[in-house]
């Protein structure tokens, strides 16, 4: 079967509601976000926490590792968990920590959360002056051991440079067209171009922050942008990337644009008077709404064998090829 379902990309408050949902909408794999700006002892015991719901639900939701588990996840009625970073905190400044991480089940590493880090230049910086010495380093090792370098949240310049510099496709795991909507996280025709010349994926993101219209945009208007996508840099090159942050409270904004990089508050792509998170779109509240995403594809006249690419099937390709060491 080629209808799997992906969704390369949440943040959701974790709780057993949420991993039932993900069976209602016939998920078959999630790319979990498990650090922000923590610190590897920080990462580890969000690990530990993760153990526990794998103990605790384990005909729900268990630990992917490899395309093969997706394929697992299918066969047994469950959802395989896939963990990645947003920030290299998690390697603090030890590169060694790439392959230690990585045997710990990390799948995918942004080298940037919009700020300057010790690898990249955030796409909320004036200057981006592309990836650092210990960044073209650190994309060597991620490629050697298995470990997706991610640049959903860097500057143009960072990412083209990654997407130059790696030897293996990189992924932008959840953002849009900046020609469809101009956020300082989406992405231009020439990141897009030469993402999908060098075999990179691209997720498409939900978060109202990253949609025409903000909460009130179309599903007919987010998949007409799908599909000018596919035209853009192939439809074997995209996916979804919800960014879906279900139920978190709103201090968690806080957490993932402020971390401990200032005193003050970064509101971000929204303002002080909307400063938590925004309304997601009616057509999409939480996983059980994932398949009507094919449903809006469909309505817009793609293909059933492109609409399956998109809703999984080239993740699946993607983690077949990209979670192991290079050969």
């Amino acid at each position: 079967m080629n209808d799997y379902r992906i969704d390369n990309l949440q943040y959701a408050n974790w709780s057993e509601k949420i991993f039932r949902e993900m069976r209602e909408g016939g998920l078959d794999a999630v790319h979990v976000t498990i650090a922000y700006h923590e610190t590897f002892r920080e990462t580890i015991l969000n690990m530990e926490q993760w153990n526990r719901w794998f103990e605790q639900f384990p005909d729900l939701i268990f630990q992917g590792l490899t395309g093969a588990d997706v394929r697992l996840a299918r066969e047994t009625g469950r959802t395989a968990i896939f963990f990645g970073f947003q920030n290299p905190s998690p390697i603090e400044d030890d590169i060694g920590l790439v392959q230690i991480l990585h045997q710990l089940g990390a799948r995918f590493m942004q080298l940037t959360y919009n700020n300057q880090s010790l690898l990249a230049t955030g796409c909320y910086e004036a200057y981006d002056a592309g990836l650092t010495r210990m960044g073209r380093e650190v994309v060597a090792e991620m490629n050697r051991v298995g470990l997706v370098v991610d640049m959903s949240h860097s500057g143009e310049t960072s990412t083209l440079d990654a997407i130059e510099h790696s030897t293996r496709p990189i992924a932008i795991t959840h953002a849009n067209p900046h020609r469809w909507h101009a956020a300082l996280r989406n992405k231009s025709d020439t990141v897009m171009r030469a993402l999908g010349e060098s075999g990179g994926m691209l997720g498409f993101s939900i978060y109202p922050h990253h949609l025409k219209d903000g909460p009130a945009c179309t599903l007919d208007s987010f998949c007409h942008m799908i599909a000018d996508a596919a035209d853009v840099m192939g439809v074997d090159n995209i996916g979804i990337g919800t960014d879906l942050c279900q139920d978190q409270p709103d201090s968690i904004v806080e957490w993932m644009r402020v971390g401990r990089w200032t005193k003050g508050i970064d509101y971000g792509e929204g303002s002080a008077s909307n400063a938590g998170f925004p309304p997601m779109p009616s057509w999409y509240e939480d996983n059980r709404d994932f398949n009507d995403i094919s449903k809006g594809l469909q309505g817009i006249g793609m293909s059933e064998i492109d609409i399956n690419k998109v809703m999984g099937g080239n993740w699946l390709r993607f983690y077949d090829t990209n979670f192991g060491p290079a050969s």
